[in-house]
């Protein structure tokens, strides 16, 4: 109503109703590129980090779907790192866990925020996946918009559109939680989960392309004379 009717709508009025989902089931499938029905044209995995302490601000990588072609978005995992108050090297723990959901979801390049805690992590980050033989991209993230600016511009018009989708796990995650306590105005407890979905549908995805078609059984005719 704000943006394309012109009516006036007072900031703190928004809200990000995770009624308004559209939840699925399905995997993605790399052989055809699909998700149930609809084709994925791109995928993006992001990382807002923290130290990952109980107490501290959730560290939080998403994998987010999108279909360029009808202008979908799909959230399909989101993983919130916490690690023990105990633990010498918090970072380095935390990239060994992200490079892992990276790999489960055969996906070589990362978006990492670098502000603050972050400007540390892609070369920490590179030499676990040079310990593991592995090769990944690193894009360094730094933001200066406002957080609250950021993910409403970012969310909420796919979200009031119809157009937002998530993978049923997200609901057993704090992703929910964190909508249902958001405002623009201020929000009741976190929103690094949203903060780091925002910047997932803002990057610029990963092209993705079918890698195989169907195995086709075909039956020789062999009722013939030579």
């Amino acid at each position: 109503s704000a943006q394309m009717m012109l009516e006036f709508i007072a900031p703190d009025r928004a809200r990000l109703d995770p009624d308004a989902l559209n939840l699925y089931e399905s995997d993605f499938d790399a052989r055809t590129a699909r998700i149930g029905e609809f084709e994925i044209t791109g995928a993006t995995v992001y990382w807002d980090p923290s130290t990952g302490r109980k107490k501290s601000d959730g560290s939080v990588c998403v994998l987010v779907y999108r279909d360029d072609k009808t202008r979908k978005i799909f959230i399909h995992d989101a993983m919130y790192l916490v690690v023990s108050d105990e633990e010498l090297h918090p970072l380095a723990t935390q990239c060994e866990t992200v490079l892992e959901f990276m790999l489960q979801h055969t996906i070589r390049r990362i978006y990492i925020e670098t502000n603050g805690i972050g400007n540390a992590l892609p070369e920490i980050m590179r030499n676990v996946a040079t310990q593991h033989n592995v090769t990944i991209n690193i894009q360094k993230i730094t933001n200066h918009q406002n957080k609250e600016t950021r993910i409403l511009d970012a969310i909420e018009p796919v979200l009031a559109s119809g157009r937002l989708y998530a993978h049923r796990r997200i609901q057993s995650t704090p992703l929910v939680a964190e909508m249902l306590g958001w405002a623009p105005m201020g929000c009741v407890g976190h929103d690094d989960g949203l903060d780091a979905v925002a910047g997932a549908i803002c990057a610029t995805p990963i092209p993705i392309r079918p890698i195989g078609r169907n195995i086709s059984i075909f039956s020789a005719n062999t009722k013939f004379k030579i």
